[in-house]
């Protein structure tokens, strides 16, 4: 007879496992805990007496509830998010060249700009991606999870592959023409042009914005984002930009009387721009400085 400690037991067993999963859907350690919460109830309440295998039976409560918050979290157009967990702190390299020891650590975590890139992926898409890719569970057991057929999972989970391969994450990519896309949006953002803007991103884009003194905000669609790249205009005339890498991306450090303003990191596609994140709050930032200064 299975009762509440034998679960309780196994829940623990595998709890490692399954906050991974949900931090990888959701993308925040604190929903990634609300989910943990929300599985344990439902797997209390249901009856495990036939389960053989019980790691799988709670990812597939995990991921099921992880699904429902992100149907949640999509019906809103502008989220307000938990800070813990959504935007790492940020890490500048030379623009002209790659750290080995960067590039090694950034292979080895979802990173910045595949974060920001999961969240333009459907709920469907991102969780048959993460199941799939990143956790290896069969299709075969994906579909059900997502109320797909075998086959729609696997075209789902491709469809999510192709998107995020076509952000071209790795640090090896080609930056030269990605930098010239940057550079595009920062004249029209600088120029307050917003037909400029518009030609530079994806329609689908998402810019989230991170300032210290509110939470995470997060904005989808071309025209909204121009409208908010518009408003920061760059840290206004009296600003610098300089290009640098963050977190292996193309990005920028603004910078203004010589102190960091904020940094920007992007993530383009097909020549357009499909993701930014911004971070903004001093107390993240007050230490950081253009690489290049480095070299002085």
């Amino acid at each position: 007879m299975r009762d509440q400690d034998w679960l309780a037991a196994r829940f623990d067993e595998h709890r490692s496992h399954l906050r991974a999963v949900a931090r990888r859907i959701l993308g925040s350690a604190a929903e990634a805990d609300d989910a943990l919460q929300e599985a344990w109830l439902r797997a209390g309440a249901a009856d495990a007496e036939e389960v053989d295998n019980v790691g799988g039976w709670l990812t597939t409560i995990v991921s099921r509830v992880c699904l429902n918050m992100l149907r949640s979290r999509g019906t809103r157009r502008e989220e307000a998010l938990e800070q813990e967990g959504r935007v790492p702190d940020p890490v500048l390299t030379h623009d002209d060249a790659v750290d080995p020891e960067h590039e090694a650590l950034m292979a080895d975590s979802v990173g910045l700009a595949l974060q920001v890139v999961l969240e333009t992926l459907t709920p469907a898409e991102r969780l048959a991606f993460v199941l799939h890719d990143m956790f290896a569970v069969p299709f075969d057991e994906v579909g059900p999870i997502v109320g797909r057929s075998t086959a729609s999972a696997r075209q789902l989970a491709s469809r999510a592959r192709r998107r995020v391969r076509g952000a071209d994450l790795s640090p090896r990519a080609d930056r030269v023409r990605r930098r010239r896309v940057v550079d595009a949006f920062t004249a029209a953002a600088r120029h307050g042009d917003f037909d400029a803007l518009l030609t530079v991103l994806d329609p689908e884009a998402v810019l989230r914005v991170e300032t210290g003194s509110a939470p995470v905000r997060v904005v989808r669609g071309a025209a909204a984002v121009a409208e908010q790249a518009d408003r920061f205009r760059m840290g206004g005339p009296a600003a610098e930009v300089h290009p640098v890498l963050v977190d292996g991306e193309a990005g920028l450090l603004v910078t203004k009387d010589g102190r960091p303003y904020s940094v920007m990191s992007f993530s383009v596609t097909d020549d357009l721009v499909t993701a930014i994140a911004i971070v903004a709050d001093p107390a993240r930032i007050v230490g950081l400085r253009p690489p290049t200064a480095d070299r002085a």
